[in-house]
Formats: structure tokens, C-alpha cells, sequence
């Protein structure tokens, strides 16, 4: 009888493992496929993985990755908890400063740099959390703006020249020879993947938990929220928090990828940008915004590539055909299009 129970125990187990392959078969594609893409594109081009198009192709990823992470901070604050921030920038280019200037002028291991840019970030959204989440609306949206703003104008101060850069930015940042991108640019595409993964997984945890259906409440009814007894700052507060550690750490890598932070990275078009990158790929999704930065990044580089001067008119008006054929975003059309396919469930009404 135990060796029945064993063997049931393990074919339960071994169906639940096969619904999970069936269930997410088309992310496992995805992910299998990222991992070999630049052995891939090596064929494809005749050329080493670390050379020619297939080097240059990883680059361009490993922007499309941290782009993406900074767009999944930025809607975890939207879409999961309908705070509307015009200073996510400060986290982004705050994390890019924060371990330029320790590993250019104290010479600071990069693993020891990356904790002090959690806990940078932590305190520094909680800063900006504490001081924002006050008032509501249009008010909160132009305190953060304001952080920000105060953010990028002392990093172009000629007082902290010698930490900053001023205008010049922070350049030559020394990053650590095994990782190196210029030397290790697959070891450096690898790194960006899982940190993507990571924060995705890490993100959509916390989203179903008991905390994500507490911003959810919040978002939709708040009053309600706190008749549950409920607190709607110590909530916000958390979601501000976690929001700014996955941009600082976005920001960080990107330092790291592109040797330099400059003052740019902490300006109201830095969080435009994640705002937008929000929008075409559905807010509230998650991976919606990741998709929408990917589409956003490849289609900029295209456009540059293509037209020259006048790629930003252009790409300006791409956007706006996107937003207008797809309102709820590449996310929700993509969910309204597997609604249709599957059709109205049994005993659902008309």
C-alpha cells in the first residue's frame, strides 16, 4: 500500500509538472530562445559571438533588458497601485551615480557597491515616498517631479565636479575585468538576463501576494481599503520602495554597460520615457511594459538608422498610431485577442 501511495504521489506530481510545461510553454520558448540567441545570431551572420552584428546585437538587448526592468519599477507604481510619479528618473539615475562614484573614487568591489545601491535606493524612496504620499493626485506627481528636478541640477553643479562630472557626467567608470562588457559583452548579456527574470519573477511574486491585492484595493477603492483596516501610506510606501530598488539597480547596470552616468539619466525624460514605455505596453501587466520597451528601444535604434535627423518626428508619430490601434496596450490587445480565440465560457451568460 505505500508503494501504491509512493508511485500516485509521484504521478500526481509528474501531471502537475507536465500542466505547468503546457502552461507556459510559449515563455519557456522565449526564454530558451533568448539564452541561445547569440550563439544564433553567430550562425546567422557567419561571424564570433563577440564580434561583428552579434556583439553589437547583444548590446542592444542588454539595453532593451535594463530598459525593460525600468519600465516594470514604473509600472508597479501606475498600474498596481495608481500612483502617478513624474520623478521615477531619480531612482534610475540616482542607482547610475550611486556606483559610478564608488567604484571610480573609492574603489569600492562591485558586489559591495550593488548593496550600497539597494540601500541607496531604499532610503531614498522612502524619502521621496514619505514626502509625496502626503497629498494625492497632481500634487504627488509634481513633489516627485520636484525631488527629481533638485536631483538633476545638483548633479550638474560645479560644487561636486570632482564626484559628479558636472554637466560632462561621470565618465570612465573602472567596472571589474571579468565582467567588463567591452572584453565579456555574452558574459554581460547573460548577467542583464537574469537580473531580468529575476526582478520579473520577484515582481509578479509580490504582485499576487497578499501585499499586491492590497495596492490592487487601494488603486480601486481606497476607502474601503481602510474600513478593512488597512493603511494606505505604510502600503504605498512599500510599493515606492521596492519600485526604486529594481530602477536604482536598472540604473546601475546601465552605468556599468555604458562606463558613464551622465546628468540626462536623472530628467524628466528619463521618466517620460518610462511613462510611455508604461502605455504602449499595457499598464497594470507587468510584462506589458517590458514588451512595450523592447518595441520602443528597437524601433528608436530603426528609426535613427533609417532617417537620420528627422527620427524623432517620426518616431513620435509611431508612437501615437501604436497608442491609438492599441489602447489597452500591446498586453491587453494581446489579451482581448486570446479572449476572442477561446470564446465565452460554458455557463456564462450571454
Amino acid at each position: 500500500m505505500e508503494r501504491i501511495g509512493i508511485r500516485q504521489e509521484a504521478l500526481s506530481r509528474g501531471s502537475v509538472f507536465r500542466l505547468w510545461i503546457r502552461r507556459y510553454r510559449i515563455w519557456l520558448a522565449g526564454l530558451v530562445l533568448l539564452i541561445g540567441l547569440p550563439f544564433l545570431l553567430s550562425g546567422i551572420f557567419g561571424e564570433p559571438v563577440e564580434s561583428g552584428w552579434p556583439r553589437f546585437l547583444q548590446g542592444l538587448l542588454i539595453r532593451v533588458y535594463l530598459m525593460a526592468v525600468y519600465a516594470l519599477s514604473y509600472d508597479l507604481l501606475m498600474g498596481y497601485t495608481g500612483i502617478l510619479s513624474f520623478g521615477h528618473a531619480l531612482f534610475f539615475g540616482g542607482g547610475a551615480y550611486v556606483i559610478g562614484i564608488l567604484l571610480k573614487h573609492f574603489q569600492t568591489p562591485l558586489l559591495v557597491a550593488l548593496l550600497a545601491v539597494i540601500l541607496f535606493a531604499l532610503g531614498i524612496s522612502g524619502l521621496v515616498g514619505a514626502l509625496s504620499l502626503r497629498v494625492r493626485g497632481v500634487y504627488l506627481a509634481m513633489v516627485t517631479l520636484a525631488l527629481a528636478q533638485a536631483a538633476f541640477i545638483l548633479s550638474e553643479a560645479a560644487d561636486f565636479r570632482q564626484y559628479t562630472g558636472a554637466e560632462d557626467g561621470l565618465q570612465g567608470i573602472p567596472v571589474p575585468a571579468w565582467l567588463d562588457p567591452a572584453e565579456h559583452r555574452l558574459r554581460f548579456y547573460y548577467l542583464t538576463l537574469f537580473f531580468i527574470l529575476g526582478a520579473y519573477f520577484l515582481a509578479r511574486r509580490l504582485v499576487n501576494s497578499p501585499t499586491g491585492r492590497v495596492w490592487a484595493a487601494l488603486r480601486e477603492n481606497e476607502e474601503r481599503a481602510v474600513a478593512l483596516g488597512y493603511s494606505p501610506f505604510a502600503f504605498r510606501l512599500l510599493a515606492f520602495m521596492f519600485s526604486g530598488m529594481l530602477a536604482a539597480l536598472a540604473g546601475a547596470l546601465n552605468a556599468l554597460l555604458n562606463k558613464n552616468a551622465t546628468p540626462s539619466l536623472l530628467s524628466v525624460n528619463t521618466t517620460i520615457q518610462a511613462l510611455l514605455m508604461t502605455l504602449v505596453g499595457g499598464v497594470g501587466t507587468l510584462s506589458g511594459p517590458m514588451f512595450g520597451a523592447g518595441l520602443l528601444e528597437l524601433a528608436g535604434y530603426l528609426f535613427n538608422r533609417a532617417f537620420g535627423p528627422l527620427w524623432f518626428l517620426l518616431f513620435g508619430l509611431f508612437y501615437v498610431i501604436v497608442v491609438l490601434a492599441f489602447p489597452h496596450g500591446l498586453a491587453g490587445a494581446w489579451q482581448q485577442a486570446r479572449a476572442l480565440h477561446r470564446g465565452p465560457s460554458r455557463g456564462s451568460a450571454p
